[in-house]
């Protein structure tokens, strides 16, 4: 045994390393040389087999203090290396366990508890004003689902009776098969077939939902709609989808909000955006506007000389916060409309009004200076 490479070396691990260092280092380990990532390659080969001698004996307690306190002589060669068939030293390890996230291999010992299933999650879509998104309100849903039956009150069985643990999986929901191969046992776990990984299986199943404990109804909900909700947002309803399996619990409802938009507002996030026309004596002469809000209306004093583009703020007219108190804001974006289809007089007036301005002269100039730079 001369020739042999002390087995912490061959894993890459210290003397005093834990349990789950050593598992941790023979994974790495033989990933790195396992035959089928590495085929037709002796010198692979042999490292597979060193790793999986080391980790049979430094996996073992016992084997491992006598290795410890002996070295290779205080191994016994049954269960160390170099015996048996294929690459030998496999003796006990459960490769379902060990190679399970490697290659995909079942379970081993923390395989999970099947068992009866939980309801599916049941998806709707609900239409909603621009209105109500902002102040909430209830609507009524109607859905179709699986649903408890009342003849076995979800059991499955005639008369209610509790249905009886599987006796393949012993309530479990999956069975485990073991293959020896050429790198020892191979574990599969698979869904029960006897009872489907439900864990329990029917012996009089019930006439109403003939075994299933479940029956599809068509039923409506009451649901509030949040103030503040957005376009696209969606609303869970707990216990409200689909039945689960035989006393497993119900799926949600998920309730996806449409919002019709608005005629004349516009939301981002929890602001309100309007355009507000104005005519041009408005704008010239200043105004008190009514200005329309989700609220209501609203008077407004327009100040003499207002541009088009000007934006003013409404504060706490906007969209009631989702979460918390408070609003956000209402943003009005003066729109000057220009007059059309003047009269010969209306046109002569503004005019006279513009002559006058000397302002406009200042302006009426440069605009002349750029019409002479851009011939």
């Amino acid at each position: 045994m001369a020739d042999k490479r002390d087995y912490y070396e061959v894993l890459g691990v210290q003397k005093g390393a834990s349990e789950a260092e050593i598992k941790k280092a023979f994974r790495k380990e033989a990933k790195k040389y396992h035959p089928d990532l590495n085929p037709d390659n002796k010198e692979a080969e042999a490292k597979f087999k060193e790793v999986n001698e080391a980790y049979e004996v430094l996996s073992d307690p016992e084997k491992r203090q006598k290795y410890d306190q002996f070295g290779f002589a205080g191994v016994d060669p049954n269960f160390g290396a170099g015996q048996g068939s294929g690459f030998g030293g496999f003796g006990g390890v459960d490769f379902g366990d060990i190679f399970g996230d490697i290659f995909g291999f079942g379970g081993g010992a923390s395989q999970r508890r099947r068992g009866p299933r939980r309801g599916s999650d049941v998806r709707k879509t609900i239409e909603i004003s621009f209105e109500e998104a902002a102040f909430g309100t209830k609507k009524n849903v109607s859905v179709s689902t699986q649903e408890t039956c009342s003849a076995c009150h979800g059991t499955g069985e005639e008369g209610g009776r509790e249905p009886q643990t599987c006796p393949d999986c012993h309530g479990t929901g999956q069975v485990r098969t073991q293959q020896r191969t050429m790198l020892g046992y191979m574990t599969n776990v698979v869904t029960c077939p006897k009872c489907h990984g439900r864990g329990k299986v029917v012996k009089n199943p019930c006439r109403a939902c003939r075994g299933d404990g479940r029956v599809r109804r068509q039923k409506t909900i009451e649901v509030d709609i949040p103030k503040g909700i957005d376009n696209g947002q969606t609303i869970q309803i707990s216990g409200k989808g689909e039945a689960g399996e035989i006393g497993a619990p119900a799926g949600d409802l998920l309730l996806t909000v449409r919002v019709r938009p608005h005629p004349i507002f516009k939301r981002d996030d929890f602001d309100v955006y309007l355009e507000m026309p104005v005519t041009f004596v408005q704008a010239a002469l200043g105004a008190t506007l009514t200005i329309p809000t989700i609220d209501g209306k609203v008077e407004y004093d327009l100040p003499e000389g207002t541009q088009t583009g000007t934006t003013f703020r409404l504060r706490e007219k906007g969209i009631p916060y989702l979460r918390g108190s408070g609003r956000g804001n209402q943003y009005v974006t003066i729109k000057v409309e220009v007059p059309k289809n003047l009269s010969q007089k209306q046109k002569e007036a503004l005019k006279e009004l513009f002559d006058e301005d000397k302002n406009y002269k200042q302006r009426k100039s440069f605009m002349d200076k750029m019409k002479d730079f851009l011939k």
